[in-house]
């Protein structure tokens, strides 16, 4: 039997709301905000409208929303892969950087289904599922000593999304940990599609959310699953990890709460790309223009070389020029920002944001930490010579770094906004408030007719 496996069933179908230090509390309440916007976001993207059209074909009307899409309704585990989908597909969710795992998005996704499903989850009981599902998620990711090569966001993910809803669905331990089985047998998601700038990345967020619904209906309909889903042989952290320690992750849990440790997306991109969008923003404040710059120089811990420091290229996707520095840093440094209506067709194919991009080179700075962000520095060199350089020690949005909570509601108006096609103050509102409430929240599934634009 495995102990991680005994361990994490035990702390996500016991912990209480109440037992949850307030600084806790806090993120939960705060990442679940930041995560309906972003998911609500997500309807506005165009490859959605495709996401959606490939989903009917797998499961017709049910009593799941799918946001962002009026009184479309669908099957739970069909609601979790398309709000999974939405969360992830602009890259604009949140992230717990030492884990390199996004757990709100397959989490969120797969347990608002669930409320959707139940009918009776209260607002204190999907916050305490959500620290628990984040506790397990993060930890895997924590527990890994080597670089990912499996798309942890999705592999770790489904661990901690499918024993969220075992809490939500009040599922014994036995069960629970059958669902974990499953869990495993579903695991899936590699950094190919990272590499090659594709949208199968939210895909495979979304078949995790799918998958963690899917687990729990096989273990409670009595189905038996492989028991050292973990450890074991063949368990998640000894085929995904090349090498790995639980013992830590395990003994924290209860006392460390990893969504206190969870950091913003302020910009929809790779996380990868966040640091030198800030610096590209101090470089801009400074007053140095785009005309000036001769050469661009980013250097960064490995991870940011791997993720972001591809080539921008003609013709180039969302998908792709998201996890492109090269577009980003340029974009930066000729607007000011980068937001969620800087990756349409038109706006991708920009002359001058190419020229510039051209100029941009991102260096590993030899790190030997594979999850390291920081630190990072800008060096930009002028035509007259003259070399200019901007250092970060800690990203934007991070808990050294974190957004306001003005500002995090700022982005969620920005979310909503884009995702509903206008701006809809009464749904935000409304939000906003029941989120604020949280722990007073006697239907948790009202957040979610919400998020699909229905006002009650």
């Amino acid at each position: 039997m495995s102990g991680a496996a005994d361990a994490f069933v035990s702390h996500a179908l016991g912990l209480r709301w109440d037992a949850i230090p307030g600084e806790a509390q806090e993120a939960v309440k705060t990442f679940l905000l930041d995560s309906l916007g972003v998911g609500i976001a997500g309807a506005g993207a165009p490859l959605t409208a495709q996401v959606r059209q490939a989903a009917l074909a797998w499961a017709g009307a049910g009593d799941a929303n799918v946001w962002g899409q009026g009184s479309y309704r669908t099957s739970a585990a069909n609601a979790a892969f398309i709000n999974g989908f939405q969360i992830h597909c602009q890259e604009f969710d949140c992230v717990h950087e030492p884990a390199v795992v996004h757990p709100m998005a397959t989490i969120l996704a797969a347990l608002m289904a669930t409320c959707d499903r139940e009918g009776d989850v209260t607002g204190a009981e999907l916050g305490a599922a959500i620290a628990a599902a984040v506790d397990v998620a993060t930890g895997l990711g924590m527990a890994a000593k080597t670089p990912l090569k499996f798309f942890r966001p999705a592999t770790a993910g489904v661990f901690g999304a499918t024993l969220g809803v075992a809490r939500l669905r009040g599922l014994s331990e036995g069960e629970a940990r059958n669902a974990l089985g499953y869990a495993l047998s579903f695991a899936s998601g590699t950094m190919q599609a990272h590499t090659e700038g594709k949208p199968a990345l939210p895909v495979q967020i979304a078949n995790a959310a799918r998958s963690a619904v899917m687990a729990c209906d096989l273990a409670a309909a009595g189905m038996e699953a492989a028991q050292d889903s973990i450890e074991g042989p063949f368990g998640y952290l000894t085929l995904f990890e090349d090498g790995f320690d639980a013992a830590p992750v395990v003994a924290a849990l209860g006392s460390v709460f990893r969504v206190a440790e969870v950091s913003h997306k302020p910009f929809p991109t790779g996380r990868a790309a966040q640091g030198g969008i800030v610096l590209a923003k101090q470089a801009k404040a400074a007053g140095i223009r785009p005309e000036e710059i001769a050469s661009i120089v980013l250097t960064a811990p490995p991870l940011i070389k791997r993720l972001v420091g591809r080539p921008a290229q003609a013709g180039m996707t969302a998908s792709y020029a998201r996890l492109c520095y090269q577009y980003s840093g340029a974009l930066t440094l000729i607007d000011g920002h980068v937001g969620l209506k800087d990756f349409s067709s038109e706006a991708l194919a920009r002359a001058d944001v190419a020229a510039l991009g051209a100029k941009i080179e991102v260096i590993d700075d030899g790190q030997i930490n594979p999850a390291a962000f920081t630190p990072q520095v800008l060096r930009i060199r002028l035509m007259t010579g003259e070399a200019r350089e901007f250092t970060i020690n800690s990203l934007f949005g991070a808990p050294a770094d974190p957004l306001t909570p003005a500002q995090n509601e700022a982005k969620f108006r920005e979310c909503c906004a884009f995702g509903f096609g206008t701006a809809r103050e009464d749904i935000e509102a409304a939000i906003i408030a029941a989120v604020n409430g949280l722990e007073n929240l006697d239907d948790a599934g009202r957040l979610s007719r919400l998020a699909s634009g229905i006002m009650e």
